[in-house]
């Protein structure tokens, strides 16, 4: 996985982690896998990592000289440099990525809470 291929979903990235979190939150102690917390805070503590690198590589990009294009040694040094900085979170990314599944999973099969008693002022349906 590339910081380029990355990219498009980072800021989606952000959104499943909460998702997942909440997800967690919700589930019975017995439905959940010990490494899980584990695993989402790596996730964390890489996308946070990426995030501070995309800002970089943006700062990097815009003082490059003018003529630093795709394909200039200027601006393909830079953008190698950006992407082995990337690396390590990607890595983080690609090991422990499946945890988001596997708790999304654990949610959706988890019971669904049982009904809510009426309370006063509810109306039961006329038969």
């Amino acid at each position: 996985m590339t910081a380029e291929a990355f990219e498009p979903v980072r800021e989606r990235a952000h959104l499943l982690l909460a998702t997942a979190q909440t997800q967690l939150g919700h589930l019975s102690s017995g439905s959940v896998q010990n490494r899980w917390v584990w695993q989402l805070g790596v996730l964390q503590d890489a996308l946070e990592r990426l995030d501070a690198l995309a800002e970089r590589w943006q700062a990097t990009r815009d003082n490059l000289p003018a003529d630093a294009r795709p394909g200039t040694d200027a601006y393909d040094n830079a953008l190698a440099t950006h992407h082995a900085a990337c690396w390590d979170a990607l890595q983080d990314w690609a090991t422990h990525g499946h945890t988001l599944t596997e708790i999304n999973t654990a949610a959706r099969r988890a019971p669904s809470p049982p009904p809510r008693s009426p309370t006063h002022g509810d109306r039961s349906p006329r038969q």
